[in-house]
């Protein structure tokens, strides 16, 4: 369904509009469209879009360096300010809740039983808390507040943790890219029989994954060792804004 909605942007003392496709703008803002005209609703460019006033050539020479309103339509959604709908709004409102619950469930654990909590169990915490999400804000940006929150109804502790991992010889070969993909190698020995030994440190919350992963890359054989617990903020980049 289209959404139409204003993309305006004030320069050299002219304030200028153009009717947009709420989504389609801001995909061709970001790069996933490259075609103007999937985002434009009107052809024309506006001083005043409720009285119809349209810029002079000059105008618009002046304010983006050509008289050409196509490519100073371009300007306008890449770089002005693009009205959200109530709808888009909500949609990055979702986005954001899972960017964080998937945070919490890859990075945190539970400091009693040092294991990560499910995904429903934190949504649950949130709701519960009442959190507000703030779609102007990344998920990083707004995530070390949020643990606060909710901290009380779930305990939460964000770490990383350190595991010795040695595989036999025979699977250590086919092994050793799972387990290079697993987090970060730290430390990584070939012995005289063969067998791989590596010191790699996860986020805490992929403990059950990652464990289950090199199992069954090694049929099992692997032995995996949880030598150190590393207790930290969390300092991920979750991803840009979506508008």
């Amino acid at each position: 369904m289209v959404q139409s909605v204003l993309a305006r942007i004030k320069k050299e003392g002219m304030h200028f509009e153009i009717f947009v496709d709420c989504e389609k703008a801001l995909d061709f803002r970001h790069g996933k469209i490259i075609d103007i005209k999937q985002a434009l609703l009107d052809e024309n460019i506006f001083l005043d879009s409720k009285k119809g006033i349209i810029p002079k050539s000059s105008d618009l020479k002046k304010a983006f360096g050509t008289e050409n309103q196509e490519e100073a339509a371009k300007y306008i959604i890449k770089h002005g300010e693009i009205q959200l709908t109530a709808e888009y709004r909500q949609k990055i409102r979702d986005e954001r809740k899972r960017q964080v619950i998937n945070a919490i469930h890859v990075n945190a654990i539970d400091p009693k039983s040092g294991l990560p909590h499910p995904p429903q169990r934190i949504e649950n915490a949130l709701d519960q808390a009442k959190v507000k999400i703030d779609e102007h804000k990344t998920a990083e940006e707004q995530l070390d507040s949020i643990v606060k929150q909710i901290n009380a109804i779930l305990p939460i502790r964000i770490a990383k943790l350190n595991l010795r991992i040695r595989v036999p010889a025979e699977h250590a070969g086919k092994a050793y890219g799972t387990i290079k993909k697993q987090g970060l190698t730290k430390k990584e020995q070939w012995l005289n029989d063969g067998s791989l030994e590596v010191l790699l440190e996860i986020p805490a919350g992929l403990q059950t994954e990652v464990y289950t992963n090199i199992n069954n890359a090694t049929h099992g054989s692997a032995e995996i060792e949880k030598i150190e617990v590393k207790w930290n903020k969390i300092n991920y980049n979750l991803g840009q804004k979506l508008y």
